[in-house]
This record gives structure tokens, C-alpha cells and sequence, in this order.
């Protein structure tokens, strides 16, 4: 099992009230949703392996230096907020989070340290890269955790990687297999071809195979593709060029981690830690629960 951990700890921060804080005050939402997202696909799934994958750079630059309005939206939405980059040893939160998160992420590192769940990133890449890398190797079946659609690429029936899609909740997430359709996510700042939705994209696909296959059925001297599809794709001649590069997750990182590594815990690997993690930010019921969904007794 690959968790799209921001993914999953973004929608704990706003889904969890924050009321949820620490004896101190400190805001613990984030981290108290994200152990009990962890818990309930344990106790779902059982999963023999587990990775929280981790964007070490949200916003990379060889991505944004191929099309610059790459998540460029979330630049402008926080401003001087932002964060460029999400490195594990500067345990920032990346993607211009409010400060109520920003606190929380490297208490999330801390804990799941203590837990023993491996947590992994590359410098330079997002998650969805390490994921990829992960689950393109990985000699068992893949569960991807996400809320982005991005990462339906991965699906693969016949090497059995499903995605598990959070985006109406975990306790509501969807089993995606190859019957899905894939699309991008609006989400990333990618604008797409300006008069071709979701309908006519996947009716070209169906007609010519691929972008390359579209591309040639709509050149030539007697083009396949009507006059007004053909010349909106001639519009994103340059986009077009560039997109599949940003978009495609990349397969192959040296991520520095084994197969072994990623082994799924059945106890704390710093029982004295965690327990004094608990105490010190009142984690409760949610430390209570990933602690029993670890042992196998939900």
C-alpha cells in the first residue's frame, strides 16, 4: 500500500476540526486524521507492506520549466506564503500550506518515525514519482491511496495496481481498475486543449490509439479529423509537445529503499517515543487505534 500522504493529510486538516490540539494548544488535526485514515485502510486492506510517499518537491523545476503554469494556481492563491520546497530534513509542508498545517508536518514525520512506517521522497520529484517508481518495481500486488487523478496512469490489471480514489472520503474511496476512464487533474494548473472535453478526448483515443495517432490523423493532405478538431489541436501544437513529460508519472527513481524496507510494522519501532508523542500531544484514540490496526486487531 502507497499513500499519497499529503493527499491524505490535507484532507484531514480540513476535515477534522481543528479543536483538536495538543496540551499545549498545538493543532493536531492533520496528524490525528492521517493515523486514523492509516488505521482503517490497515484494518480494510491489511496490506503486507506500507510507504507514505512523500513530495520532497511539490512543484519541480524541470516540470515548471516545461509548462510554467504547472500548479502555478497555488503560487498565486497563498502568495509569500507558499513553500517551493517540502524536503524531509526542512520538515516544511509544501504546496503553500496555512500555517495550522504547516506546524503539523514534521510532528506527522516524528510520529511516523516512532510508528516504524517508512516514509519515502526524492529530492527533485512529488510523490506521484515515488509512487510510481514504488509500484512499477514492487513484486505484489499495489494499492496507490490518492485523491488525484493523475495517478490512474498506474492502474494495471494485469500486474494488479489499483488505485484507492479518496476523493469523496476514505471511508468512501473508490477501487479503480483499467474499466475506469483516465483524465487528468484540473487541480495541477494544466490547461489542456482549449474545445476538447472529456467526450471528444476520449472519442480520439478510441478512433487513433494515442496522442501520436491523433496528431497524424489530423495532418496530412487528406486529414481524418474534422477542419475545427484539427485546428484546435494545431493551437496546442506546443503544449502538446511538452504535456506528456509533465504529466507522465516518472517509473524508474533509486529511491535508496528495498522491498524489506517498506515492510508494514506490527508494533511501534520507538514504543518509548510514540508513548511519549501520545502524551505529549494528546493523540488519544487515534494513537490507540493505529496501534491496534498495526497489531492486527481492529
Amino acid at each position: 500500500m502507497l499513500l499519497d500522504t499529503a493527499s491524505l493529510y490535507f484532507r484531514a486538516f480540513y476535515g477534522v476540526p481543528d479543536s483538536f490540539r495538543g496540551p499545549d494548544g498545538t493543532p493536531v488535526n492533520a496528524l490525528r486524521g492521517l493515523l486514523d485514515f492509516i488505521s482503517r485502510l490497515l484494518n480494510t486492506y491489511a496490506p503486507s507492506h506500507l510507504a507514505c510517499c512523500w513530495d520532497n518537491d511539490w512543484r519541480p523545476t524541470w516540470r515548471v520549466e516545461l509548462i510554467p503554469s504547472y500548479k502555478a494556481h497555488r503560487v498565486a492563491k497563498y502568495g509569500d506564503t507558499v513553500v517551493t520546497e517540502m524536503s524531509r530534513s526542512e520538515s516544511t509542508a509544501g504546496e503553500g500550506a496555512p500555517d495550522g498545517l504547516a506546524v503539523q508536518v514534521p510532528l506527522i514525520l516524528t510520529v511516523l518515525d516512532a510508528l516504524g512506517i517508512a516514509v519515502v521522497g526524492k529530492d527533485g520529484y512529488e510523490a506521484d514519482d515515488v509512487i510510481g517508481s514504488l509500484a512499477s518495481t514492487a513484486p505484489v500486488p499495489v494499492d496507490v491511496v490518492t485523491g488525484d487523478r493523475d495517478l490512474f496512469q498506474l492502474v494495471d490489471d494485469e500486474r494488479q495496481v489499483r488505485v484507492l480514489y479518496i476523493a469523496r472520503g476514505v471511508g468512501k474511496h473508490e477501487v479503480v481498475d483499467a474499466s475506469w476512464t483516465m483524465r487528468g487533474d484540473a487541480s495541477d494548473g494544466l490547461p489542456g486543449i482549449s474545445g476538447i472535453g472529456d467526450k471528444t478526448a476520449a472519442s480520439l483515443l478510441n478512433s487513433y490509439g494515442d496522442l501520436e495517432g491523433i496528431l497524424a490523423a489530423a495532418s496530412g493532405s487528406k486529414p481524418k479529423i474534422s477542419s475545427a478538431i484539427a485546428a484546435k489541436l494545431g493551437a496546442a501544437i506546443d503544449y502538446l509537445a511538452v504535456a506528456p513529460t509533465v504529466v507522465a508519472v516518472v517509473r524508474d527513481l533509486d529511491l535508496g529503499v528495498s522491498f524489506d524496507d517498506l515492510r508494514c510494522p506490527t508494533t511501534p519501532a520507538k514504543p518509548e517515543l510514540f508513548a511519549e508523542l501520545t502524551e505529549l500531544l494528546g493523540l488519544g484514540g487515534s494513537a490507540e487505534r493505529i496501534l491496534a490496526s498495526l497489531a492486527n486487531d481492529p
